[in-house]
Formats: C-alpha cells, structure tokens, sequence
C-alpha cells in the first residue's frame, strides 16, 4: 500500500464523518461517543496479535529481537525529549496540567488496560499459530473506522487556531532529529551495522507495515524483519509515554509516536493528550508518513 494511498484513504474517512457528523441521528451520534473511548483498547489488541504473527512468520525472531528493541526505545525517548527541548525553547506554555496523585493513578489505570489489551492480543496470536489456524486479519480497516468516529467527534469539537501554527512542524521535525540521533548512537551497542542502515531503520516512524516489505526489497530479509520489529516496538513504546506523560506533554507525546499519530495512536492522542490535539497528530503524521519511505530508501541506497 503506497504511502499516497493510504493518506487518502484517511482523509476520506475523517471528512465523511466530519461533513456527515451534522446529519446524524442523535441516538447514534451518543452512541459513537460512548464507543470511541474503547477504541484504543481494540486498536491495542490488533497490534499485539499482528506482532506474534510477524514472529511466526521471520526466520530466527529471537536473534533480531535485541537490535529493533534497541532502536525502538531509543528512538521514541529521543524523539520526545528532542521535541520536549525545542517546544521550552519556542514556547515556555508547551508543558500543561501539574503532577497529582489522581492523575498519576489515572495514568497507572489507563497503563494496565493497555497491557491487559497487548495481553489479549498476544493470547490470540499465539493460539492462532499454535492451531495452525490461517487467519487474515488486517487491522486497517479497523483503523479506518476508527478515523471515521473521529471525524465525527471533530466536527462537534471547537479548535482554535493555534493548531495551524508553523510551531507545529516542530514536532514531526524532532521526531526526524531525534530517531536520527539515536540511530548515530545506537551505532556503538549495534556494531554489525553500518550507520546508513541503522539510521534507514530509524526512519519507519512505526508504520512498520511499510518498513518491512520496503527494507526487505531495497536490503535484505533480515534487515527488513528488524524494521518491522523496530516500528511494531516503537508503536508499543509510545502508547505507553502517550499513557504515562502524554496528558503533560502532548507534542512531544505525539512526536514520541511518529507516523502512528495519524492512525493507530491517534486514539491515545484523543484519550490521554486532548482531542484539541488530534490535529496536531494528523499534521505530524501526515508529514513522517510522506517521508518516511523516502528517507528509508535514500539511506539505504548510501553506501
């Protein structure tokens, strides 16, 4: 699926339920707002089953496993403080709310759903290819729905214009600045690397439905099962900062979270963030999403 592809897909979906939201009867737009706040939990399921499927289906998973858990950490912690650095620079009132027992609690609350629904996910996977059962599953059109409800709840949502800010384009550039960064770092833990495919793999921004096939056809099958695992992880990693610090810092939360701010963590941006910062998610990962694959392929092709 090419990046340009899937972009419009998403914005078909967002405005159909944003132009269509106004027409809707009551009782079903109530019902779309009771159901919306469940979504990250399903969302959160899929990813854990399509993670234990993607283990099935890579020759040697365990020995890859170290370096694309290496690069996933590094890169979203990178990513967010990077982008936890510039907003204090540019824009002191960046940082919101104030640290409370409640919403700490809060915090822990939404955490362990999280990692009840990984759990879930992960238990299905595993008994799927313990059964050997062939199940094609595509969490996509999940996604889609999911993008849709949205644009519903954006059109009863009062943004101001702050959110057309040329500030916002900070946030997808310290997402390229500091899995940039981490990639250069990571270059003396992973020293059967190069530094150009180090930080090729840093640049799928978790969409690793991309990363994969797209490094598996420049590269090789095992450098391209470690981009898959390297995005699918980082994803995991940012729903938990979005979870943990997303309510205090949503830019760089939404930074952390990359191309998936757009899709699969946008539904944490609207849960824990605020949806006022939905639109910032888009933009920045509209932007990780039309470079990425571009990005890969050119520091790839460096020798």
């Amino acid at each position: 699926m090419s990046s340009l592809f899937l972009i419009i897909q998403i914005f078909i979906c967002l405005c159909l339920g944003y132009f269509f939201a106004r027409k809707l009867p009551v009782v079903i737009r109530n019902f779309i707002f009771k159901i919306l706040p469940y979504f990250s939990y399903l969302l959160l399921i899929s990813v854990a089953f399509e993670l234990t499927q993607a283990l099935q289906g890579i020759e040697h998973p365990w020995a890859i496993l170290p370096p694309a858990l290496i690069l996933a950490v590094s890169t979203s912690i990178l990513s967010f403080f990077t982008c936890l650095l510039v907003y204090k620079l540019i824009d002191k009132n960046s940082v919101q709310g104030s640290i409370s027992l409640d919403l700490f609690l809060n915090a822990l609350k939404n955490i362990s759903y999280a990692f009840i629904a990984l759990a879930i996910g992960a238990a299905i996977g595993l008994a799927v290819n313990q059964l050997n059962l062939d199940v094609a599953f595509n969490s996509w059109y999940l996604l889609l729905v999911f993008i849709l409800l949205i644009g519903v709840e954006l059109a009863y949502t009062h943004f101001d214009r702050s959110w057309l800010s040329i500030k916002i384009l900070f946030v997808p550039l310290a997402a390229f600045i500091g899995s940039t960064l981490a990639a250069l770092l990571c270059i003396f833990i992973l020293k059967d690397y190069s530094w150009n495919e180090l930080v090729a793999l840093s640049q799928g921004y978790g969409w690793y439905s991309m990363s994969g096939i797209l490094v598996t056809q420049i590269h090789s099958a095992e450098l391209g099962g470690i981009a898959l695992l390297t995005d699918l992880f980082r994803e995991i990693v940012a729903i938990l900062l979005m979870y943990t610090v997303g309510w205090r810092f949503p830019r760089s939360a939404i930074s952390s979270a990359g191309a998936t701010s757009m899709d699969v963590t946008l539904a944490m941006v609207k849960q824990s963030c605020g949806t006022r910062y939905v639109p910032h998610a888009m933009m920045s990962g509209l932007i990780l999403t039309l470079i990425a694959p571009l990005l890969i392929s050119f520091f790839l092709g460096l020798s």
